[in-house]
């Protein structure tokens, strides 16, 4: 992945808040049956939109789906960053990357979006969606 920032030292005060945040989440909503992921959105205004996944035996949604859904309900015209976190063995909070639903759902809701992903090797950085879904589904045709 040839992401554009390549060290956790590079990341910006407002990205390091955004992981926070949904960290914080994840540690106090966290059930393995229920909530194992939360996801923060910084939407285009600068206003941080918190979403949480939601399993049941025949159901997934994504945290990156609800914080998406939070911001959009909350009339943001589009999402400037995006993170999600799970929980490393000792409970904290841990980047982890968009499963491949998010990788194709999360570039519709900004053009300029830049998702906080871990590269390896205990590296965090951004990367632009095209990097995390360098070939994206399309129709054979387009559809009504």
């Amino acid at each position: 992945m040839d992401a554009h920032s390549t060290d956790d030292r590079d990341l910006q005060p407002h990205d390091r808040e955004l992981i926070a945040a949904a960290s914080a989440l994840l540690v106090e909503a966290h059930d393995p049956g229920t909530h194992r992921v939360a996801a923060a959105a910084e939407g285009t205004s600068g206003a941080v939109y918190l979403g949480l996944s939601l399993l049941s035996p025949r159901v997934s949604i994504c945290a990156e789906t609800t914080a998406i859904a939070n911001a959009k309900m909350a009339g943001e015209a589009g999402i400037r960053r995006m993170v999600a976190v799970g929980l490393d063995p000792s409970g904290a909070g841990v980047v982890i990357n968009p499963c491949g639903v998010c990788r194709e759902i999360v570039p519709v809701f900004g053009d300029d979006l830049e998702v906080i992903a871990d590269l390896g090797g205990g590296r965090v950085g951004l990367v632009r969606p095209a990097e995390l879904l360098p070939m994206p589904w399309v129709r054979a045709r387009p559809y009504d």
